[in-house]
């Protein structure tokens, strides 16, 4: 922080200037350092806040007192901060501005300063693409700030001129006998000033339109519908205004057999009734590998077969969901002769051909009713009853 500041040097008036003295040196300088009249300058733009922090102070008669008695440490110890930016100074000054330029600079130079809007778009993503960081080339067609003249609109090396029609001041006035009539000056727009020469890239307009092909980078385990928002990747600013923020909308493609539970992938798999009664090992492709999936002797229709760490991974904490099939037994349609009389010598040996028996929701659960369902299964869907 700056030990000493000299505020009467700094608008070149003596110790004992009157306060009309120390505010035209103020309209002079500010004229010369003003932001309007040297945009894009960050010389211009300090010297401009340093001249109207010492205006400040010297035409306060109680600041000034301090000042003259304690120097600057002793404003600063009475809580004097200054300005925190240029908008601070256009907000304390606005009537002074008014009377000095016959219009308010502050209307000029903020209201021609422009934001970017946002955009916003979406990419679709397949299942497959979840499992893994993802960059997408994204094109888009936006308004960019013009490089040639930085959104200023007009050749910075030539800059602007006082307004020639009102003489800077915004208004021009009509006077016919006693009347007088005062109107927004049809050169400049009530700015106080025009351009020298238009940029030649963008026309005067600040911006221009492009294509470009932007990479994103998407976690893998994204979920569906989640918006990520890209800073800065919006339209271009104007005058030194922010470019906006590109919303981008990711969705996901459902695939053909797999859906998911957050992180967990669900599928079904199919089994032949044989690998279903003795297990068995079976290999199935699943997103560039291939899985063994160990079917457990005995396994039924709607059990489930859970391999961990084979789902998704979490987008923050790369953690990964289980796969999760649910098992569908298939029964051969039609059997051989040869592959019946094997089928039923099996189930004589194991005593599989009993009358099925219902069971009722109150009968207790003991190995004979699990017997009977047996029997009631391979009666109905192996051999279709005894006489088939």
């Amino acid at each position: 922080m700056t030990a000493f500041k000299d505020y009467y040097a700094i608008l070149g008036v003596p110790r004992n200037a009157t306060q009309e003295e120390i505010k035209r040196a103020y309209r002079r300088l500010a004229m010369k350092y003003h932001p309007d009249r040297n945009p894009g300058d960050k010389e211009a733009e300090e010297k401009f806040k340093e001249i109207s922090e010492a205006y400040e102070v010297l035409s306060d008669p109680q600041k000034r007192a301090i000042y003259d008695r304690e120097g600057y440490a002793g404003l600063r110890s009475s809580g004097y901060r200054g300005f925190e930016d240029i908008s601070d100074i256009f907000k304390t000054f606005s009537d002074l501005f008014e009377e000095f330029f016959g219009f308010s600079f502050e209307e000029s130079f903020q209201s021609k300063r422009r934001d970017g809007a946002d955009i916003s778009t979406e990419v679709w993503l397949d299942f497959e693409n979840l499992f893994k960081e993802s960059k997408i080339n994204l094109e888009l067609e936006r308004w960019e700030t013009c490089e040639t003249c930085h959104g200023l609109g007009y050749d910075p090396n030539k800059g602007i001129k006082v307004c020639e029609y009102c003489q800077g001041k915004g208004k021009v006035i009509y006077r016919e006998g006693f009347f007088r009539v005062s109107y927004l000056c049809p050169e400049c727009g009530g700015k106080g000033s025009t351009y020298v020469e238009k940029c030649s890239i963008c026309k005067g307009n600040g911006r221009v339109r492009r294509k470009r092909t932007l990479q994103v980078t998407i976690p893998p385990g994204v979920e569906d519908g989640t918006i990520f928002r890209l800073k800065g990747e919006g339209e271009g600013g104007i005058l030194g205004g922010r470019p906006g923020d590109l919303y981008l909308r990711v969705r996901i493609k459902p695939h053909r057999y797999f859906r998911r539970d957050r992180n967990n992938v669900l599928g079904e798999i199919k089994i032949n009734f044989i690998s279903a009664i003795l297990g068995d090992k079976v290999k199935i492709p699943y997103f560039g590998k291939e899985l063994e999936i160990e079917i457990p002797p005995g396994t039924q229709s709607g059990d489930e077969i859970i391999l961990k760490g084979e789902g998704l991974p979490h987008p923050q904490t790369r953690e990964r969901g289980d796969l999760i099939l649910r098992v569908s037994v298939e029964l051969p349609k039609k059997v051989s002769p040869e592959g019946k009389e094997l089928l039923l010598a099996f189930a004589k040996k194991e005593g599989l051909l009993n009358e099925p028996v219902l069971n009722h929701q109150n009968q207790e659960k003991t190995s004979n009713s699990k017997k009977r369902k047996k029997e009631s299964f391979w009666e109905k869907f192996i051999f279709g009853g005894r006489d088939a």
